[in-house]
């Protein structure tokens, strides 16, 4: 932000401060410091509002990652040796990226400060960073409070989060809130050790969140080396077969629980139900995970029955629990009908349930879950989608065995306005695309708009899937998309890289993932040509 003071200074200092405060208050707090910092005392004194001062963020998400929010080099400069040591006692929070993070805590003592972000941290980073002499000794052992930890996606993110876990505790000893994650839904950092689990522990920890790999870890987390622990959130990639590890501990401390599992999984009654039935005085739950049923899907009655009646402590339980049963020659195959009627007397939130049976893969599929719906993903929607408005979610996929025709998309894209990856898995062509071709001429066909997509996957799917999103006059999105296709499919329906409607959208296609080796690639990159092609 650049202000010629020549010209608008009088007209600046004309208005009252509460309407500075107004204006200031929809721009970015640090382009607010960098810009007014030094140009008279009243402007110096509204900027140091705490609004403004008490938590800078510098680093920003961009595709994936997160990245400098400024990238001169004069800027941080001027942060460092002008505007941080004049503010100092009024930061409480800072958000650092890993190239500019020592250099800002360098800047100035900041006696004031409590909670650290520190993102893309890699192994290195970390080791230097944490065995700072000058920081162990003040700010990381006896401020710090809160820390959020965001890996580098770039880097390998197993042995990174095992190595700077160890640091973390040795160094942060008054640490009660942990945030252990990756930057955004792309990456897949996840917390692993290798056995033996290390020995490392907490008596301030109050709150944790982190991603981990299996079962395992979490069971370790649970083993009382972090017996303050209240609330606890977890998201593993898969939860595998019953190992030896003890899962019989109670929990009497915990009051918040969330398990989050990406992978499907066969061990509800094995795993899952065993670990809250540890948690006595647990008043707030939350669980999202797939799993494969035997007899019946998982219905209220199972909820109450399986959990709730074992639980009398809880307040507040939100779910998105999906129960994946084959299908032999059973008769009487319970309706969405059936499963809804089953939550009737509880006591809760607002229930939704959803059951298809597909019959490619022989297997019935119920989805129940708790509304408002407060996970940041929502996988295997099909036709039966009943619509609502999910502003957390920001992965989304698509499945069925029938055709997903264009007003499904519009439902799907205002339903999900926050959505920035989908993944579209669909053999079937659609039945109205003749149809459709008839409203564009007429201009009556509404355009679906997906305003924050930076993911695309559809290469598992039908050509008329490529044709709907690629076409402009069907689909609307932003720049800088990530697209994963089969390349055949992607050749027909861009009729070899000469269709004029498909080619609006792939010029916003920042990076192009292919099925196979593009055999004419100039004819691709001319067609895409702000794409990085793999």
């Amino acid at each position: 932000m650049n202000i010629n003071m020549k010209y608008s200074r009088v007209e600046l200092n004309d208005l009252p401060d509460e309407i500075f405060l107004i204006i200031f208050k929809k721009l970015d707090n640090l382009e607010i410091l960098y810009s007014f910092q030094g140009v008279n005392e009243r402007l110096n004194n509204i900027m140091h509002d705490p609004i403004f001062t008490s938590r800078l963020s510098f680093p920003k998400l961009s595709f994936k990652k997160y990245i400098k929010k400024f990238s001169s080099d004069i800027i941080l400069n001027r942060f460092c040796s002008q505007i941080l040591p004049t503010i100092r006692t009024k930061i409480t929070w800072l958000d650092l990226e890993s190239e500019s993070m020592r250099n800002i805590l360098d800047a100035a003592d900041y006696p004031n400060l409590y909670a650290l972000g520190l993102y893309n941290v890699e192994d290195e980073t970390a080791k230097c960073l944490f065995t700072d002499e000058r920081l162990s000794a003040s700010i990381f052992k006896n401020q710090i409070t809160t820390l959020i930890i965001s890996i580098d996606p770039d880097k390998n993110e197993r042995s990174t989060m095992n190595n700077i876990c160890n640091h973390v505790f040795t160094v942060f000893i008054n640490l009660t809130h942990l945030t252990f994650y990756d930057a955004a839904h792309q990456n897949n950092a996840r917390l692993s050790f290798d056995v033996p689990f290390p020995t490392f522990s907490s008596s301030s920890l109050l709150v944790l969140k982190i991603k981990v790999q299996t079962f395992d870890v979490s069971l370790y987390i649970l083993d009382g080396r972090f017996e303050q622990l209240h609330t606890l959130d977890i998201e593993l990639a898969s939860i595998l077969s019953p190992s030896e590890i003890e899962n019989q501990r109670k929990i009497p401390n915990l009051k918040y629980f969330v398990l989050c599992c990406m992978l499907r999984t066969w061990y509800y009654d094995e795993l899952i139900l065993p670990l809250i039935y540890r948690m006595s005085n647990l008043e707030e739950l939350g669980l999202s995970f797939t799993t494969t049923v035997k007899e019946t899907f998982i219905d209220g009655n199972n909820l109450k029955q399986n959990i709730l009646n074992h639980l009398s402590q809880l307040k507040h339980f939100t779910f998105d629990i999906r129960s994946v049963m084959f299908i032999k020659n059973q008769m009487n195959l319970p309706s969405k009908e059936d499963i809804q009627e089953t939550f009737i007397d509880l006591q809760y939130t607002k229930i939704i349930s959803c059951v298809d049976y597909f019959r490619d893969y022989r297997q019935g599929l119920c989805h129940i879950y708790s509304y408002p719906f407060l996970m940041g993903r929502f996988e295997d929607i099909t036709n039966n989608f009943a619509g609502g408005l999910y502003p957390y979610v920001r992965v989304v996929s698509l499945y069925d065995e029938h055709p997903f025709e264009h007003e499904f998309f519009i439902r799907i894209s205002q339903s999900f306005p926050c959505m920035e990856k989908l993944i579209i898995n669909n053999r079937y062509g659609q039945n109205q695309k003749e149809s459709y071709k008839l409203m564009n001429d007429k201009s009556n066909l509404s355009i679906a708009k997906y305003y924050n997509l930076i993911d695309l996957h559809i290469d598992r799917a039908h050509d008329d899937y490529i044709d709907e999103f690629l076409c402009n006059a069907k689909t609307y999105f932003q720049n800088n998309i990530l697209l994963d296709i089969d390349y055949k499919v992607l050749q027909r329906v861009t009729h070899d890289f000469t269709r004029d409607d498909t080619r609006i959208n792939c010029t916003k296609v920042n990076e192009l993932s292919l099925s196979e080796n593009v055999k004419d690639s100039k004819s691709v990159q001319d067609y895409f040509p702000f794409a990085i092609i793999d």
